[in-house]
Protein backbone atom coordinates (compact mmCIF):
# COMPACT_ATOMS: atom_id res chain seq x y z
CA UNK A 1 0.00 0.00 0.00
CA UNK A 2 3.10 2.31 0.83
CA UNK A 3 3.90 2.26 -2.86
CA UNK A 4 0.55 2.67 -4.18
CA UNK A 5 0.37 5.68 -2.20
CA UNK A 6 3.51 6.74 -3.66
CA UNK A 7 2.47 6.68 -6.17
CA UNK A 8 -0.86 8.40 -6.10
CA UNK A 9 1.42 11.13 -4.04
CA UNK A 10 3.81 11.52 -7.59
CA UNK A 11 1.02 11.85 -9.60
CA UNK A 12 -0.74 14.65 -7.40
CA UNK A 13 -0.70 17.38 -10.37
CA UNK A 14 -1.98 15.00 -12.68
CA UNK A 15 -4.75 13.89 -10.65
CA UNK A 16 -5.54 17.71 -10.01
CA UNK A 17 -5.02 18.49 -13.52
CA UNK A 18 -7.38 15.63 -14.74
CA UNK A 19 -10.44 16.84 -12.00
CA UNK A 20 -10.16 20.75 -13.64
CA UNK A 21 -10.19 19.25 -17.40
CA UNK A 22 -12.91 17.11 -16.67
CA UNK A 23 -14.64 20.01 -14.97
CA UNK A 24 -14.26 21.83 -17.77
CA UNK A 25 -16.05 19.10 -20.01
CA UNK A 26 -19.04 19.36 -17.98
CA UNK A 27 -22.04 17.28 -20.00
CA UNK A 28 -25.89 16.70 -19.10
CA UNK A 29 -27.18 13.08 -18.71
CA UNK A 30 -27.04 10.64 -21.35
CA UNK A 31 -24.79 13.15 -23.14
CA UNK A 32 -21.60 12.53 -21.35
CA UNK A 33 -19.73 12.01 -24.94
CA UNK A 34 -16.63 14.19 -24.45
CA UNK A 35 -16.23 12.92 -20.21
CA UNK A 36 -16.26 9.36 -21.86
CA UNK A 37 -13.58 9.82 -24.33
CA UNK A 38 -11.25 11.70 -21.89
CA UNK A 39 -11.54 8.48 -19.21
CA UNK A 40 -11.38 5.98 -22.14
CA UNK A 41 -8.29 7.37 -23.66
CA UNK A 42 -6.53 8.09 -20.27
CA UNK A 43 -7.16 3.67 -19.35
CA UNK A 44 -6.31 2.89 -22.37
CA UNK A 45 -3.10 4.79 -22.52
CA UNK A 46 -2.38 2.90 -19.76
CA UNK A 47 -2.75 -0.33 -20.82
CA UNK A 48 -6.47 -1.17 -19.98
CA UNK A 49 -8.89 -2.98 -22.46
CA UNK A 50 -11.86 -0.62 -22.20
CA UNK A 51 -15.64 -1.74 -22.96
CA UNK A 52 -17.59 0.77 -24.26
CA UNK A 53 -21.61 0.26 -25.63
CA UNK A 54 -24.39 1.12 -28.39
CA UNK A 55 -26.72 3.55 -27.15
CA UNK A 56 -24.95 5.82 -24.17
CA UNK A 57 -21.80 6.17 -22.99
CA UNK A 58 -20.43 4.63 -20.08
CA UNK A 59 -17.61 2.49 -19.44
CA UNK A 60 -15.85 -0.40 -18.44
CA UNK A 61 -12.58 -1.69 -17.38
CA UNK A 62 -10.79 -4.48 -16.19
CA UNK A 63 -7.79 -5.71 -13.99
CA UNK A 64 -7.82 -9.57 -14.53
CA UNK A 65 -7.27 -11.29 -11.50
CA UNK A 66 -6.91 -15.28 -10.80
CA UNK A 67 -9.97 -15.63 -10.42
CA UNK A 68 -13.32 -14.77 -12.18
CA UNK A 69 -14.76 -13.67 -8.84
CA UNK A 70 -15.08 -9.57 -9.00
CA UNK A 71 -14.44 -6.13 -7.23
CA UNK A 72 -15.82 -3.86 -8.73
CA UNK A 73 -15.88 0.11 -7.94
CA UNK A 74 -18.36 2.33 -9.72
CA UNK A 75 -17.87 6.50 -10.91
CA UNK A 76 -20.77 8.46 -12.13
CA UNK A 77 -19.61 10.89 -15.51
CA UNK A 78 -22.82 13.56 -15.81
CA UNK A 79 -23.14 16.57 -14.68
CA UNK A 80 -26.31 18.59 -13.94
CA UNK A 81 -28.24 20.92 -16.20
CA UNK A 82 -28.20 24.43 -14.94
CA UNK A 83 -29.06 28.31 -14.29
CA UNK A 84 -25.35 30.16 -13.53
CA UNK A 85 -25.93 33.99 -14.16
CA UNK A 86 -28.84 33.38 -16.10
CA UNK A 87 -27.33 30.83 -18.52
CA UNK A 88 -28.66 27.06 -18.69
CA UNK A 89 -25.66 25.00 -18.88
CA UNK A 90 -24.40 21.73 -17.90
CA UNK A 91 -22.06 22.28 -14.46
CA UNK A 92 -20.32 19.39 -12.43
CA UNK A 93 -22.04 21.00 -8.69
CA UNK A 94 -22.71 17.25 -7.70
CA UNK A 95 -19.09 16.46 -8.08
CA UNK A 96 -19.33 13.54 -10.06
CA UNK A 97 -15.99 14.88 -12.21
CA UNK A 98 -14.11 14.27 -8.63
CA UNK A 99 -15.87 11.11 -8.36
CA UNK A 100 -14.72 10.05 -12.21
CA UNK A 101 -11.42 11.17 -11.04
CA UNK A 102 -10.75 9.37 -8.07
CA UNK A 103 -11.78 5.75 -9.99
CA UNK A 104 -10.00 6.98 -12.23
CA UNK A 105 -6.68 7.21 -10.60
CA UNK A 106 -7.38 3.98 -8.05
CA UNK A 107 -7.16 2.21 -11.66
CA UNK A 108 -4.22 3.34 -13.02
CA UNK A 109 -2.43 2.68 -9.47
CA UNK A 110 -3.73 -1.09 -9.16
CA UNK A 111 -2.91 -1.70 -12.09
CA UNK A 112 0.79 -1.99 -11.23
CA UNK A 113 0.42 -4.95 -8.96
CA UNK A 114 -1.13 -8.06 -9.08
CA UNK A 115 -4.87 -9.37 -7.86
CA UNK A 116 -6.58 -12.71 -6.94
CA UNK A 117 -9.82 -11.09 -7.99
CA UNK A 118 -10.44 -9.69 -11.41
CA UNK A 119 -11.07 -5.58 -10.53
CA UNK A 120 -14.12 -3.88 -12.51
CA UNK A 121 -13.72 -0.16 -12.81
CA UNK A 122 -17.31 1.28 -13.88
CA UNK A 123 -18.00 4.07 -15.24
CA UNK A 124 -21.70 5.04 -15.24
CA UNK A 125 -23.82 7.49 -17.16
CA UNK A 126 -27.06 9.21 -16.16
CA UNK A 127 -26.92 9.18 -12.51
CA UNK A 128 -28.47 12.56 -11.60
CA UNK A 129 -31.57 11.10 -13.76
CA UNK A 130 -31.48 7.66 -11.74
CA UNK A 131 -31.36 5.58 -14.66
CA UNK A 132 -27.67 4.59 -15.16
CA UNK A 133 -27.37 2.57 -12.68
CA UNK A 134 -29.88 0.42 -14.24
CA UNK A 135 -28.33 0.84 -18.05
CA UNK A 136 -24.90 -0.36 -16.88
CA UNK A 137 -26.76 -3.75 -14.63
CA UNK A 138 -28.44 -4.49 -17.95
CA UNK A 139 -25.00 -4.51 -20.01
CA UNK A 140 -23.37 -6.72 -17.50
CA UNK A 141 -21.58 -4.72 -14.99
CA UNK A 142 -22.54 -6.68 -12.16
CA UNK A 143 -22.05 -9.83 -13.25
CA UNK A 144 -19.84 -12.11 -11.00
CA UNK A 145 -19.46 -9.44 -8.96
CA UNK A 146 -18.85 -9.50 -5.19
CA UNK A 147 -17.74 -6.67 -4.07
CA UNK A 148 -18.79 -3.32 -4.93
CA UNK A 149 -17.83 0.18 -3.85
CA UNK A 150 -18.55 4.06 -4.81
CA UNK A 151 -17.84 7.58 -3.04
CA UNK A 152 -19.43 10.57 -3.21
CA UNK A 153 -18.09 14.09 -1.61
CA UNK A 154 -20.20 15.24 1.07
CA UNK A 155 -21.00 18.68 2.06
CA UNK A 156 -18.60 20.45 4.98
CA UNK A 157 -21.61 20.22 7.32
CA UNK A 158 -21.85 16.47 6.80
CA UNK A 159 -18.07 15.07 6.94
CA UNK A 160 -15.89 17.80 7.65
CA UNK A 161 -13.17 18.36 5.65
CA UNK A 162 -10.15 15.65 6.16
CA UNK A 163 -12.25 13.19 7.48
CA UNK A 164 -14.49 10.39 5.77
CA UNK A 165 -17.77 7.66 6.43
CA UNK A 166 -17.50 4.29 5.68
CA UNK A 167 -21.23 4.24 4.48
CA UNK A 168 -23.86 6.95 3.08
CA UNK A 169 -27.45 6.43 4.02
CA UNK A 170 -29.32 8.23 1.44
CA UNK A 171 -32.88 7.51 1.68
CA UNK A 172 -35.42 6.73 -0.98
CA UNK A 173 -36.70 9.03 -3.87
CA UNK A 174 -39.51 9.25 -6.41
CA UNK A 175 -41.64 11.86 -8.30
CA UNK A 176 -45.06 11.28 -9.55
CA UNK A 177 -46.35 13.74 -12.41
CA UNK A 178 -49.86 13.86 -13.51
CA UNK A 179 -52.19 15.79 -15.69
CA UNK A 180 -55.48 16.88 -13.71
CA UNK A 181 -58.22 16.72 -17.00
CA UNK A 182 -61.58 19.08 -16.24
CA UNK A 183 -64.34 21.04 -18.35
CA UNK A 184 -63.47 24.70 -18.91
CA UNK A 185 -66.05 27.81 -18.17
CA UNK A 186 -66.52 31.03 -18.66
CA UNK A 187 -65.52 32.30 -14.75
CA UNK A 188 -68.67 34.15 -14.23
CA UNK A 189 -70.31 30.86 -15.09
CA UNK A 190 -68.45 27.93 -13.28
CA UNK A 191 -71.32 26.04 -12.48
CA UNK A 192 -71.17 24.51 -16.10
CA UNK A 193 -67.55 23.77 -15.63
CA UNK A 194 -64.91 21.13 -13.33
CA UNK A 195 -62.38 23.12 -12.50
CA UNK A 196 -59.12 21.31 -12.53
CA UNK A 197 -57.31 23.92 -9.88
CA UNK A 198 -59.45 22.65 -6.80
CA UNK A 199 -59.01 19.21 -7.85
CA UNK A 200 -55.45 20.31 -7.29
CA UNK A 201 -55.70 22.44 -4.16
CA UNK A 202 -57.78 18.90 -2.64
CA UNK A 203 -54.76 16.76 -4.03
CA UNK A 204 -52.51 19.05 -1.78
CA UNK A 205 -54.73 18.65 0.96
CA UNK A 206 -54.70 14.60 0.65
CA UNK A 207 -51.03 14.59 0.55
CA UNK A 208 -50.63 16.69 3.71
CA UNK A 209 -53.12 14.29 5.26
CA UNK A 210 -50.99 10.70 4.77
CA UNK A 211 -49.97 9.00 7.39
CA UNK A 212 -48.24 6.03 6.99
CA UNK A 213 -47.68 3.54 9.73
CA UNK A 214 -43.85 3.63 10.50
CA UNK A 215 -41.07 4.97 12.63
CA UNK A 216 -39.24 5.89 9.18
CA UNK A 217 -39.09 9.32 8.32
CA UNK A 218 -40.81 10.22 4.92
CA UNK A 219 -42.03 13.00 3.47
CA UNK A 220 -44.57 13.39 0.31
CA UNK A 221 -45.31 17.02 -1.50
CA UNK A 222 -46.78 18.95 -4.46
CA UNK A 223 -43.83 20.11 -5.89
CA UNK A 224 -45.09 21.90 -9.11
CA UNK A 225 -48.85 23.09 -10.37
CA UNK A 226 -49.16 25.02 -13.78
CA UNK A 227 -52.65 25.23 -15.28
CA UNK A 228 -54.90 28.58 -16.36
CA UNK A 229 -54.15 31.17 -18.81
CA UNK A 230 -56.04 33.64 -18.15
CA UNK A 231 -58.01 34.82 -14.90
CA UNK A 232 -61.60 35.33 -16.68
CA UNK A 233 -62.07 31.27 -16.89
CA UNK A 234 -61.57 27.90 -15.37
CA UNK A 235 -58.85 25.76 -17.41
CA UNK A 236 -59.40 22.49 -18.22
CA UNK A 237 -56.04 21.38 -17.27
CA UNK A 238 -53.73 20.98 -14.98
CA UNK A 239 -50.30 19.23 -14.21
CA UNK A 240 -48.68 18.68 -11.18
CA UNK A 241 -45.23 17.17 -10.23
CA UNK A 242 -45.31 15.41 -6.54
CA UNK A 243 -42.23 14.52 -4.72
CA UNK A 244 -41.59 11.73 -2.47
CA UNK A 245 -39.08 10.77 -0.24
CA UNK A 246 -38.21 7.83 2.21
CA UNK A 247 -35.45 6.59 4.53
CA UNK A 248 -36.78 3.04 3.79
CA UNK A 249 -37.19 1.42 0.46
CA UNK A 250 -40.33 -0.89 2.48
CA UNK A 251 -41.57 2.88 3.67
CA UNK A 252 -41.37 4.30 -0.26
CA UNK A 253 -43.62 1.24 -1.20
CA UNK A 254 -46.47 1.98 1.17
CA UNK A 255 -45.73 5.63 0.06
CA UNK A 256 -46.69 5.66 -2.96
CA UNK A 257 -49.89 3.31 -2.82
CA UNK A 258 -50.98 5.96 -0.05
CA UNK A 259 -50.77 8.53 -2.75
CA UNK A 260 -52.14 6.83 -5.64
CA UNK A 261 -54.89 6.22 -3.76
CA UNK A 262 -55.27 9.84 -3.16
CA UNK A 263 -55.28 10.49 -6.49
CA UNK A 264 -58.09 7.87 -7.07
CA UNK A 265 -60.11 9.48 -4.51
CA UNK A 266 -59.60 13.10 -5.29
CA UNK A 267 -60.39 11.79 -8.77
CA UNK A 268 -63.99 10.18 -8.07
CA UNK A 269 -64.52 13.30 -5.47
CA UNK A 270 -64.65 15.50 -8.20
CA UNK A 271 -65.37 14.13 -10.95
CA UNK A 272 -62.39 15.10 -13.25
CA UNK A 273 -59.65 12.62 -15.03
CA UNK A 274 -56.65 12.02 -13.18
CA UNK A 275 -54.05 10.75 -15.34
CA UNK A 276 -50.16 10.30 -13.52
CA UNK A 277 -46.98 8.07 -13.44
CA UNK A 278 -44.72 7.47 -11.42
CA UNK A 279 -40.65 8.15 -12.57
CA UNK A 280 -37.44 9.14 -10.91
CA UNK A 281 -37.30 6.37 -8.62
CA UNK A 282 -33.81 6.14 -6.36
CA UNK A 283 -33.87 3.50 -4.03
CA UNK A 284 -32.53 3.93 -0.24
CA UNK A 285 -29.50 2.46 0.70
CA UNK A 286 -29.09 -0.67 2.74
CA UNK A 287 -26.19 -0.72 5.37
CA UNK A 288 -23.95 -3.85 4.76
CA UNK A 289 -21.84 -4.54 7.77
CA UNK A 290 -19.20 -6.30 5.99
CA UNK A 291 -18.55 -3.42 3.25
CA UNK A 292 -18.67 -1.03 6.48
CA UNK A 293 -15.59 -2.52 8.40
CA UNK A 294 -14.11 -2.87 4.76
CA UNK A 295 -14.38 0.86 4.49
CA UNK A 296 -13.73 2.13 7.65
CA UNK A 297 -10.38 0.31 7.71
CA UNK A 298 -9.39 1.66 4.66
CA UNK A 299 -10.42 5.27 6.03
CA UNK A 300 -8.13 4.17 9.23
CA UNK A 301 -5.24 3.45 7.30
CA UNK A 302 -5.22 6.44 5.39
CA UNK A 303 -6.48 8.98 7.33
CA UNK A 304 -6.15 7.70 11.00
CA UNK A 305 -8.71 6.44 13.60
CA UNK A 306 -9.53 10.24 14.57
CA UNK A 307 -10.86 11.02 11.29
CA UNK A 308 -12.92 8.08 10.82
CA UNK A 309 -16.80 9.49 10.65
CA UNK A 310 -19.56 6.45 11.61
CA UNK A 311 -21.91 7.12 8.68
CA UNK A 312 -23.22 10.06 7.04
CA UNK A 313 -26.85 10.15 7.10
CA UNK A 314 -28.23 11.86 4.13
CA UNK A 315 -31.79 13.43 2.87
CA UNK A 316 -30.65 13.21 -0.41
CA UNK A 317 -31.22 10.47 -3.24
CA UNK A 318 -27.81 8.08 -5.13
CA UNK A 319 -28.87 5.99 -8.07
CA UNK A 320 -25.70 3.62 -6.92
CA UNK A 321 -28.23 1.92 -4.09
CA UNK A 322 -30.16 0.50 -7.63
CA UNK A 323 -26.90 -2.11 -7.75
CA UNK A 324 -28.08 -3.57 -4.36
CA UNK A 325 -31.20 -3.63 -4.89
CA UNK A 326 -31.13 -5.60 -7.78
CA UNK A 327 -28.48 -7.68 -5.88
CA UNK A 328 -29.15 -7.81 -2.76
CA UNK A 329 -26.13 -10.51 -2.25
CA UNK A 330 -23.75 -8.37 -2.87
CA UNK A 331 -21.83 -6.62 -0.63
CA UNK A 332 -21.50 -2.45 -1.15
CA UNK A 333 -21.08 0.32 0.36
CA UNK A 334 -20.73 3.75 -0.79
CA UNK A 335 -17.79 6.45 1.30
CA UNK A 336 -18.60 9.67 2.10
CA UNK A 337 -15.83 11.77 1.65
CA UNK A 338 -14.87 15.49 3.32
CA UNK A 339 -13.39 17.65 1.32
CA UNK A 340 -14.68 21.19 2.53
CA UNK A 341 -17.49 21.28 0.18
CA UNK A 342 -19.73 24.82 0.34
CA UNK A 343 -22.28 25.64 0.33
CA UNK A 344 -23.97 22.36 -0.43
CA UNK A 345 -24.53 19.55 -3.20
CA UNK A 346 -26.74 20.69 -6.70
CA UNK A 347 -25.54 24.35 -5.63
CA UNK A 348 -24.58 26.15 -9.07
CA UNK A 349 -21.19 27.83 -6.94
CA UNK A 350 -20.22 24.95 -4.95
CA UNK A 351 -16.73 24.26 -4.58
CA UNK A 352 -14.53 22.03 -2.66
CA UNK A 353 -10.61 21.50 -1.47
CA UNK A 354 -9.98 19.77 -4.79
CA UNK A 355 -6.74 18.40 -2.95
CA UNK A 356 -9.21 15.82 -1.37
CA UNK A 357 -9.10 13.84 -4.55
CA UNK A 358 -5.30 12.96 -3.38
CA UNK A 359 -7.00 10.88 -0.16
CA UNK A 360 -10.28 9.75 -1.19
CA UNK A 361 -8.27 7.94 -4.28
CA UNK A 362 -6.09 6.49 -1.34
CA UNK A 363 -8.96 5.65 0.51
CA UNK A 364 -10.19 3.62 -2.54
CA UNK A 365 -7.21 2.11 -2.98
CA UNK A 366 -6.69 0.89 -0.13
CA UNK A 367 -10.48 -0.50 0.43
CA UNK A 368 -9.97 -2.51 -3.06
CA UNK A 369 -6.79 -4.37 -1.96
CA UNK A 370 -8.36 -5.25 1.12
CA UNK A 371 -11.34 -6.61 -0.69
CA UNK A 372 -9.20 -8.30 -2.74
CA UNK A 373 -7.97 -10.15 0.13
CA UNK A 374 -11.38 -11.44 1.39
CA UNK A 375 -12.78 -15.13 0.77
CA UNK A 376 -16.23 -13.79 -0.62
Amino acid sequence: MVLLENFIDTERKQILNTYKELHELAEPSWKEEKTSLYVRQKLERAGFDVQTFHGHYGLIAEIKGESNEVIAIRADMDALLQEIDGVVQANHSCGHDGHSTMVLFTALALAKINHHHTIRFIFQPAEEKAEGALKMIEEGALDNVKFLCGIHLRPAFEVANGMAAPVILHGSSSCIRGTIKGTPAHAARPEEGNNPIEAAALLVQAFQNIRVQTDVPYSIKMTELHCGESSNLIPETARFSVDLRAKSNETMKLLIEEAKQSIQSIEDRTKTKIVFQQDSYSPAAVKNEHAVKLAEEAIKSVLGEKCLVPMCDSPGAEDFHFYTLKRPDMVATMIGLGCGLEPGLHHPNMKFDITALLNGTKILTKLLLEADKQTW
